[in-house]
C-alpha cells in the first residue's frame, strides 16, 4: 500500500442521539482497524439551505456546502449510515448530496467529489426491515453519480434495542458485520491505491 486510505464517515441524520451516528462510528472503527484514516462528520455541524438553483445562481454555493465538498475531495472512501424515511433515505442526506454535486467553479469537473469514491452503506430501524428499503434508493443514487458502492450492506432491525451504553452493538454478529463494512472500504482502497 502506497497511501493510507482516507475515509469520510457520516450519517444521514442530524438528531443528536441518532442511532445512525452510532452505527457509522462502529463501521469507522472497522476501517481504522484495517489501517484507514477515518474522519467522522456530523451533518448537524454543516447546516445548509434546501438546494435552490436560484440561490446558487445568485450567491454561489453556501459556505457549508463548500466545506462538505472539501471534505469529500480529501477522502477516497465513504461510510454512510442512512435512516429510512417513508421507504427512502432522508431529506438531509439528499440535500447534502445535491449541494455537494454542484461544481464550485467553472473548471471543476462534474461530480468531482463523488467520482470513483468507494462507499459502503448501512441502515437501521426500529422496524423489522432495518431500513433496507431506503438503501435501495441510496445505492441507486450513488451509483448514478459515479460512486463505487460495494455490494455488501447491512440493515439492522429493532435498533432501539441494539446498542450497549458504550456505543457497541449487543449482538456480536451485528457488531462484526458493521465493522466489516468499514474494513471492506479500507481494503478496496488499499488495493486500488497499491
Amino acid at each position: 500500500m502506497t497511501d493510507t486510505p482516507k475515509i469520510l464517515a457520516f450519517a444521514g441524520s442530524t438528531r443528536m442521539d441518532s442511532y445512525h451516528k452510532k452505527l457509522v462510528k462502529v463501521a469507522a472503527q472497522g476501517a481504522r482497524s484495517a489501517g484507514a484514516e477515518v474522519t467522522y462528520l456530523d451533518l448537524r455541524d454543516l447546516p445548509m439551505p434546501l438546494y435552490d438553483g436560484d440561490l446558487e445562481a445568485q450567491e454561489g454555493l453556501p459556505q457549508n456546502a463548500l466545506k462538505l465538498k472539501e471534505l469529500m475531495m480529501a477522502h477516497q472512501g465513504l461510510l454512510i449510515a442512512s435512516p429510512e424515511y417513508n421507504s427512502s433515505f432522508s431529506a438531509v442526506l439528499k440535500n447534502a448530496i445535491d449541494w455537494a454535486s454542484r461544481p464550485a467553479s467553472a473548471d471543476e469537473p462534474m461530480l468531482a467529489c463523488f467520482s470513483d469514491k468507494v462507499a459502503a452503506i448501512m441502515s437501521a430501524s426500529p422496524g423489522g426491515l432495518g431500513g433496507l428499503r431506503g438503501l435501495v434508493h441510496l445505492r441507486s443514487l450513488l451509483g448514478n453519480i459515479k460512486v463505487i458502492v460495494l455490494p455488501d450492506q447491512v440493515a439492522i432491525p429493532k435498533i432501539h434495542e441494539a446498542f450497549n451504553a458504550d456505543g457497541t452493538l449487543k449482538d456480536p454478529q451485528q457488531q462484526a458485520s458493521i465493522e466489516k463494512l468499514g474494513e471492506n472500504v479500507a481494503t478496496m482502497l488499499s488495493k486500488l491505491n497499491g
